[in-house]
């Protein structure tokens, strides 16, 4: 097969990373890519929202097969695109519609969608720019800390939780004047749940599916979670206090009704359901839905898949999952992220990345890094994810250590608590 992934972080490069492993597998693309996927991939450049450019690419490299990996292509429609094109509609693609993509795309429709199918989540209301007066008056009613979201894409950072009602007050205001521009135009305020998170990763046919290995990521910048929330500073697989009831509450309250609402509401869902749930006195959550792998919970979901992910993709596509056999390792894993100085807020780009080529017994997934003639060097906020695996926590850390510690650019951070609350 000829397989084209879209995008170009640590996600991307983790699917790559699998899928290269296939025998099915004959040449793989990935439009833009970055240096980590350069190394097992044909980096194309290509804007995954350039819908003609994808186009002429898919049909003049005879693709097979395209895997989206960000948000932003689903929500504009890339999949619509190709089922409405004689060229491309026999062209297998994994990603929802666009109407369905309004999941991720729209936190308001996401609760909805949540209310309709009587899927657990916290109470809330939305707002519009008109409604600055009324929204805080609803922070009112409501005890601290305070949960604003922003409606649409913000790039994992529209997300605020404010301990202080005043502080919380002003960001409406802040966030309904355009403080995320068009994505925080509708505001979502929500109750704040205490508890520990975790995410499901779903892959359906729009039939049926199967649930891929569990994973826990850290938001937060610093150590014991404080901070502003991040694009994710780790992950860890499998999540210690999800265990077979709580996974079975999952199914029956979460799961079941989520792919049952998709297929109800008659929404071209083929592809990946990222489901962020809390767990509350016991009782699981929904907190948000993503309409494609997280990051960077692929970096520990892919390395623990043991069957032959390329398989279970070209199935997906062609309506046969329920066929398929997911095997999946009993190893942990986990990703510790390495991010360039003053992330999440401004950071400089550039910086050569030394010790790539020392690693061992680590999977280095590239996040924000590009090709400078010979060196790899940084560009972005989040640079590289160390993935390892080992038969318990205690080893996988140490190991996601040592690959962090065996690479050096200016400014490098990370947190050092990664997996600290399991």
């Amino acid at each position: 097969m000829r397989v084209l992934v879209l995008g170009s972080g640590g996600r991307e490069h983790a699917l790559s990373w699998k899928i290269s492993q296939s025998d099915l597998l004959e040449k793989l693309f990935v439009a833009p890519g970055n240096a980590g996927t350069a190394e097992l991939a044909e980096n194309v450049n290509l804007n995954p929202e350039d819908f003609p450019t994808l186009k002429s690419f898919c049909l003049e490299q005879r693709i097979d097969l395209v895997v989206v990996g960000p948000e932003a292509p689903l929500v504009a429609g890339v999949v619509d695109f190709f089922k409405a094109d004689a060229q491309l509609k026999d062209i297998g693609i994994i990603g929802p519609d666009k109407e369905a993509s309004r999941l991720e795309g729209s936190k308001k429709f996401a609760k909805e969608f949540m209310e309709k199918h009587k899927i657990p989540t916290a109470a809330y209301r939305s707002f519009t720019s008109g409604e600055k007066q009324d929204a805080k008056v609803f922070l009112s009613t409501l005890k601290a800390p305070y949960v604003l979201k922003a409606d649409g894409l913000a790039a994992g950072k529209g997300v605020l939780i404010i301990a202080d009602l005043a502080e919380a007050e002003r960001e409406v205001e802040a966030m309904l004047g355009g403080k995320f521009g068009e994505a925080s135009k509708t505001l979502v305020i929500e109750e704040f749940l205490d508890g520990l998170e975790f995410s499901v990763f779903v892959l359906t046919d729009g039939i049926s599916y199967k649930i891929l290995p569990i994973a826990k990521d850290y938001k937060r910048i610093g150590e014991g979670d404080t901070g502003p929330n991040t694009g994710g500073m780790g992950a860890v697989s499998p999540v210690s206090f999800v265990d077979g009831p709580m996974m079975d509450k999952v199914i029956s309250r979460v799961v079941e009704p989520t792919v049952k609402g998709l297929i109800a509401a008659d929404f071209t869902y083929v592809g990946f359901v990222f489901i962020g749930l809390i767990e509350v006195q016991g009782e699981p959550m929904v907190i948000e839905y993503n309409v494609r792998m997280g990051d960077p919970e692929t970096e520990v979901v892919m390395p623990r898949i043991k069957s032959d992910f390329l398989q279970h993709l070209k199935a997906t596509a062609e309506g046969n999952l329920a066929e398929e056999k997911l095997e999946i390792s009993n190893e942990f894993a986990i990703a510790v992220m390495a991010v360039s100085a003053g992330y999440p807020g401004a950071y400089p780009k550039g910086k050569e990345i030394s010790g790539l080529d020392k690693l061992e017994g680590v999977l280095a997934f590239h996040a924000g890094t590009k090709l400078e003639g010979d060196k790899v060097i940084t560009n972005g906020g989040r640079v590289i994810a160390m993935s390892a695996l080992g038969d318990n926590k205690e080893e996988a850390l140490s190991r996601s250590y040592a690959g962090i510690k065996a690479i050096c650019y200016e400014g490098i951070e990370y947190r050092k608590d990664i997996g600290f609350d399991l």
